[in-house]
């Protein structure tokens, strides 16, 4: 079954589902900045768009854009510049 997660007050919107052998989202983030918490390792692709990211311990920003993915283990925050609109897909490691 599909569901809709809203968060960040409506600027990032994601649709959960499982795919053949993962748990997943694919969503879009609007303009901004944002922190992210893990519960579990996280592999995440970019669609559309472009993500600028700092990674768990990370001093620096890379730039992640279309077809890119990154990964973030479980228990971590990570935290993201959206410089314009991003679609994503995000696939959960349990």
């Amino acid at each position: 079954m599909l569901e809709v997660n809203t968060y960040f007050d409506g600027t990032v919107k994601s649709i959960a589902f499982q795919t053949a052998t993962l748990p997943a989202t694919v969503g879009v983030m609007a303009k901004g900045e944002y922190t992210f918490g893990t519960d579990c390792k996280e592999i995440m692709t970019v669609v559309s768009g472009e993500l600028i990211v700092q990674l768990p311990n990370q001093e620096e920003w890379q730039t992640f854009i279309d077809g890119q993915t990154f990964e973030v283990e479980a228990n971590q925050s990570f935290n993201l510049k959206v410089p314009v609109e991003t679609a994503y897909l995000c696939k959960y490691i349990r």
